[in-house]
């Protein structure tokens, strides 16, 4: 291996070991960045993003599941997928709402899933 190969090496790994990672990078920038800047910003909002936490915990837990990348891209792509079969878009990055006013606006799934950013934060995987 030269020393060119040994510089890109690691980075190829981490992709294929960690495409959850890979997932919860994507909701981060679609959902999580605007997301989360608002929910600092207020402290209800904040409080309702911290209840979808504690719900997509506690449904990993009843599934036997780690509060881990897997578990919480796992948890993310059922919810997307739902949201899909009944017709809703995920936003694409920048489109997701950046006030505060938006995300309590904003239909359940996206709540869901700012909430999976959140814990992902968290537990420092992204």
């Amino acid at each position: 291996m030269t020393n060119e190969n040994l510089a890109i090496a690691p980075i190829a790994a981490a992709v294929a070991v960690r495409p959850a990672g890979a997932h919860l990078d994507e909701m981060m920038a679609r959902i999580g960045v605007d997301g989360l800047a608002a929910a600092f910003a207020s402290p209800a909002l904040l409080a309702r993003v911290d209840q979808h936490a504690a719900a997509v915990r506690d449904a990993l837990a009843d599934a036997g599941r780690e509060l881990d990348a897997e578990g919480l891209a796992s948890y993310a792509r059922a919810i997307t997928a739902g949201a899909v079969r009944m017709g809703r878009t995920i936003p694409a990055v920048g489109e997701a709402p950046m006030t505060a006013a938006g995300w309590v606006g904003a239909e359940w799934t996206l709540q869901r899933l700012l909430g999976v950013c959140l814990l992902a934060v968290e537990a420092g995987l992204l």
